[in-house]
């Protein structure tokens, strides 16, 4: 069965009970908090095992007081949430605005039913061990852990260095979240009862659950596929035998100039994370910036680490692309009909970039009820690997309810 289209995800609204959404605005926060815990649980047929929280603000206490509300009127299992630049709920988006009454928070609310399901919540904190960090918290690993949802504090949790190994600990775990808004100090995280300014919250929902994880990067590309012949760490020396540098000038010598702009504004690469794979499509990628160049040796710097015998290719991103890119992803999931979904969209990606701040949302139409927030940087794996991303829109999606033995999907 392929994605529900508008009209059946509109019938799906009318009568499904397993999750809600909910988003309300306003000077007051706590009371924005409450609306849209009202809004998200009204319809839900009993309790909810997971309520998700987003709050946009620019005072830190009022973040607080605004947790601790949705705290107290809900009666979910599971609470998390977190700061943030922009809301996403109620089938729109809202980013961070200052009117002449003030500024006008906004706060997102998620719920979902999720039968039979396993859900333990966490808090991660970095100790320092002798000569490195160590972060204590996680979940013991179980057979039927199915997805991990992750919120972390950018100014005080070694989130990529968590995320990249999260492999040796969360063997084939696929983990979806953000990073939380707000400068130094100033972010907050909640997980349950408690609120949290530094370190990570999440929850490992496990058992009986039907969970898929998309993630659109929003880049498309430019050039031949290459070799890559010679590299150290993220250092790129030769691709396909010559000079990393005189590869990428042969590609952009052959772009067209609104190519050759998008290039000059951010030129990006594209790793391929399978070798083995017979064709390499726009979603194979793991896309990260070229961030320096050495005209005297030809290197060039990227955004991670990459190995000689990788097969690499140039992209650019704009607006076009990432429409396109995230249009196509929905179109091809095919997974059956989903009743919920959680939407961690870059907070580059609004009306920065769309000129609207409902984009990504809109593109969900037919995914039921959907709740997230604007992060500073999104997580979620790509060809089976977890990685921490920017400009991406990292999804999870729940569908109807399946028997236990298998794990979340990815696409």
């Amino acid at each position: 069965m392929g994605v529900v289209s508008k009209r059946r995800g509109a019938r799906l609204n009318r009568y499904m009970t397993r999750f809600g959404d909910g988003l309300a605005t306003g000077l007051d926060l706590a009371a924005a908090a409450e609306e849209a815990v009202r809004q998200a649980t009204r319809s839900l047929d009993g309790r909810a095992d997971l309520l998700c929280v987003f709050v946009s603000g620019s005072d830190p206490a009022e973040i607080e007081q605004a947790a601790r509300r949705a705290m107290a009127v809900s009666d979910a299992k599971t609470v998390l949430g977190c700061s943030a630049q922009g809301v996403i709920g109620g089938g729109r988006g809202v980013e961070r605005e200052t009117k002449d009454i003030g500024e006008v928070g906004a706060v997102a609310a998620w719920a979902a039913i999720l039968p039979g399901a396993r859900l333990i919540p966490f808090e991660l904190e970095t100790l320092r061990a002798e000569d490195r960090l160590v972060v204590v918290g996680m979940p013991e690993a179980a057979p039927d852990d199915v997805v991990g949802i992750l919120l972390a504090d950018p100014h005080s949790f070694p989130v990529d260095a968590f995320v990249e190994r999260s492999e040796e600990v969360l063997p084939g775990l696929p983990l979806v979240g953000g990073l939380a808004g707000g400068g130094e100090g100033e972010s907050r995280l909640f997980v349950d009862d408690k609120i949290i300014e530094s370190g990570a919250v999440g929850v490992v929902i496990g058992g009986p659950v039907e969970a898929t994880t998309l993630l659109s990067q929003g880049a498309r590309p430019i050039g031949p596929l290459m070799t890559v012949t010679s590299a150290e760490q993220n250092i790129l020396f030769e691709l396909a035998g010559s000079p990393a540098l005189d590869k990428l000038e042969e590609v952009v010598a052959g772009l067209t100039g609104s190519e050759r702009e998008l290039a000059a504004e951010g030129l990006l690469i594209g790793v391929a994370m399978d070798e083995y794979a017979d064709e390499h499509e726009q979603g194979d990628f793991l896309v990260r910036g070229v961030v320096g160049v050495d005209p005297d040796t030809g290197a060039l710097a990227v955004g991670d680490v990459v190995q000689t015998g990788q097969t690499v290719r140039f992209q650019v991103r704009d607006a076009g692309a990432a429409d396109h890119d995230l249009a196509s992803l929905v179109r091809g999931f095919d997974v059956g009909p989903v009743e919920g979904a959680l939407l961690f969209s870059c907070n580059g990606r609004g009306r920065a970039m769309f000129e609207s701040s409902d984009h990504d949302i809109r593109a969900l139409d037919g995914f039921g009820s959907v709740g997230g927030f604007f992060a500073d940087g999104e997580i979620g794996p790509v060809a089976g690997r977890n990685h921490v991303h920017g400009f991406t829109a990292s999804i999870l999606a729940f569908g109807a309810r399946r028997e236990a033995g298998a794990g979340a999907r990815q696409t």
